[in-house]
């Protein structure tokens, strides 16, 4: 039971936000009392910590997935971009700026688990690329890491970029493209440029 709440309540705050969804809301939708909650949570903020440790994990899993299956690091990141949005990109509600606005003390300690989390498994993909000519050969790998990560960051500070004055998917699509083209060879360009002319195409 424990584990089907932490699911449902995961869903409905990506959905809806952290703070829009009351304990109500989740008894509702669960067909449960919030007696039955609270026999497993003793507050709000610890069910949302356990969501968004729960949201965390699904998502690491993933984007390891796609960096190990992926030979094409290029193609990776632009995988691992959908996961992110799927995430993030509910403007309307913001569940990123809630988080951030009302339980910072949650959203600081996801932000020190990313790196340890998915630095091993990012520098990997770049060692892929360099051995397969798409990334130049003298990268700093270790560098690069940090530097991403740090700017990926930045994305979803809500001083910087307002939900409500920038989307999400459009900006994490600049970054991408702004790092890629950072590290590429001139074959990895060429490969940048005809797959977003495909996928422009596509669209």
């Amino acid at each position: 039971m424990e584990k089907e709440i932490i699911q449902k309540a995961a869903y409905l705050f990506l959905q809806y936000g952290y703070k829009s969804v009351t304990m109500d809301d989740l008894a509702e939708h669960m067909g449960i009392s919030k007696k039955t909650i609270y026999t497993y949570f003793n507050d709000k903020i610890s069910l949302i910590r356990s969501s968004v440790w729960y949201i965390f994990d699904e998502v690491k899993t993933k984007i390891i997935s796609v960096q190990e299956s992926m030979d094409n690091p290029i193609e990776a990141l632009y995988e691992i971009k959908k996961i992110a949005v799927e995430v993030l990109g509910n403007k309307d509600k913001s569940p990123q700026y809630q988080l951030q606005k009302y339980y910072p003390s949650i959203y600081s300690e996801i932000r020190k688990k990313e790196l340890s989390a998915l630095g091993n498994s990012f520098e990997m993909s770049l060692k892929k690329g360099m051995k397969s000519g798409l990334f130049r050969p003298s990268l700093d790998t270790h560098f690069i890491t940090l530097i991403y990560f740090n700017g990926f960051r930045g994305l979803r500070d809500i001083e910087l970029f307002p939900p409500d004055e920038y989307d999400i998917d459009q900006i994490i699509g600049k970054f991408i493209d702004y790092h890629l083209r950072a590290i590429v060879t001139s074959k990895g360009l060429k490969f940048l440029e005809n797959y977003n002319t495909t996928k422009s195409n596509e669209n």
